[in-house]
């Protein structure tokens, strides 16, 4: 699959001079509440990161000013795209170093959740943490890992490693529990339960009992896995996945809330 051929199918114009006032002040309200929930319990590479973009000019992020910026930093960029990409899209898009981001942004009405990824979850979220360089390169190896497990019928599997990752990660810091995962950073509910609440189970990486559990995508989380590091998160996608996934294959799919006798707990 040429990169080229996904790119023309998917991106489409950010047309950053389209955005109403209304919009841009949407955008700032959303920064503004989440920068002051996050500003001690976000990982400092994420902070770092809102800073090297400029994300806190006050609107709208403009594609083509932050993009030379990321660039720099790490090789990636960010393209305009209508909403959600079809899996084999998304993984070439990622293998490139490209993050595609939904255009639009939610209305004052869905101010506290949308259910669909919008400009502010995605760029907010996401696009801070690829100017770090180990974990621009595990979401590059994330990408080309992709197409692997649908050779493997593996894509439940992958989509856990995502979800527990990227989206609801949470690494150790100093000894403090610190937020990375963008579905977390982009949720001011989230942001604090995840790290101060006593209701979920949080359990150091492991990645096949990751790959094997089961994630809720309408509600808060009952479970989420610590790294220690963003170096080990990327070793672990350094391993031959096609072992992995045999060994997968027989285990037991775990519900959230569960805790196994092998599990290593988190304790806050």
């Amino acid at each position: 699959m040429s990169i080229n051929n996904v790119i023309s199918r998917v991106q489409i114009n950010q047309n950053w001079k389209s955005y109403t006032p209304i919009e841009h002040e949407t955008w700032a309200k959303l920064y503004n509440r989440q920068i002051e929930i996050l500003n001690d319990i976000a990982c400092q590479e994420f902070l770092d990161g809102i800073n090297i973009l400029n994300l806190n000019d006050g609107g709208i992020p403009d594609f083509d000013k932050i993009n030379p910026l990321l660039f720099e930093k790490t090789g990636w960029k960010i393209i305009a795209v209508e909403g959600l990409v079809e899996d084999e899209d998304f993984f070439e898009l990622l293998a490139n170093r490209i993050f595609p981001a939904g255009q639009f942004i939610r209305k004052p009405e869905q101010f506290d959740y949308i259910s669909e990824p919008d400009i502010f979850h995605d760029v907010f979220g996401h696009v801070p943490l690829l100017t770090n360089p180990i974990f621009a390169d595990y979401m590059e190896a994330y990408g080309k890992g992709g197409m692997r497990a649908i050779e493997f019928d593996s894509l439940k599997e992958l989509a856990r490693l995502y979800w527990y990752s990227v989206e609801f990660g949470l690494i150790s810091q100093n000894n403090q529990l610190k937020i990375y995962g963008a579905g977390i950073l982009s949720s001011p509910l989230e942001s604090v339960y995840s790290v101060k609440s006593n209701e979920p189970i949080r359990i150091n990486f492991d990645l096949l009992r990751l790959m094997k559990t089961e994630y809720q995508i309408d509600r808060l989380q009952e479970n989420y896995f610590i790294i220690q590091s963003f170096q080990d998160l990327f070793d672990a996608t350094l391993q031959d996945f096609a072992k992995i996934y045999e060994t997968l294959k027989p285990m037991p799919i775990h519900a959230p809330k569960v805790i196994l006798p092998t599990d290593n707990i988190y304790q806050i």
